[in-house]
């Protein structure tokens, strides 16, 4: 089962955003959200509450279809960060001169997924075409 949440226009640079989600990519959703409380970066806020809200959508799906629902089981599949529109604004300099300012944006987005049960069999079946030399 995967579950997903996209936060658009989020006023962060995309550079300090993907500081942050390398640092929860693969990871466990609770040991993912454990690191982003405790991260000292302005961008894990963010990041957080996006987790947090793909952990939402998980549970949501799970009881719409009528699946046992483990938060426990629950990782971070996906999670990149896509540049969003660039402000411009300008700024006053010495001479009569602008000088120009970016705010720029952020798309966040997570995938949580659970671990597949055929998944193991595929990876396995995949070593067997290689062959040993």
């Amino acid at each position: 089962m995967e579950a997903k949440a996209i936060a658009r226009y989020v006023r962060v640079t995309p550079m300090k955003a993907r500081r942050v989600v390398d640092l929860i990519r693969g990871k466990q959703a609770n040991e993912a959200l454990a690191i982003l409380k405790f991260a000292p970066q302005g961008a894990s806020e963010p990041v957080l509450k996006v987790v947090q809200s793909a952990a939402a959508n998980a549970r949501v799906l799970a009881d719409r279809d009528g699946v046992a629902f483990d938060e426990d089981d629950l990782f971070v599949s996906e999670i990149f960060v896509d540049e969003g529109p660039t402000m411009k604004r300008f700024q006053p300099r010495a001479q009569g001169r602008a000088y120009r300012i970016n705010k720029r944006t952020s798309h966040i987005t997570v995938v949580l997924a659970t671990p597949e049960e055929d998944a193991p069999l595929a990876g396995a079946s995949a070593n067997k075409k290689g062959g040993n030399r």
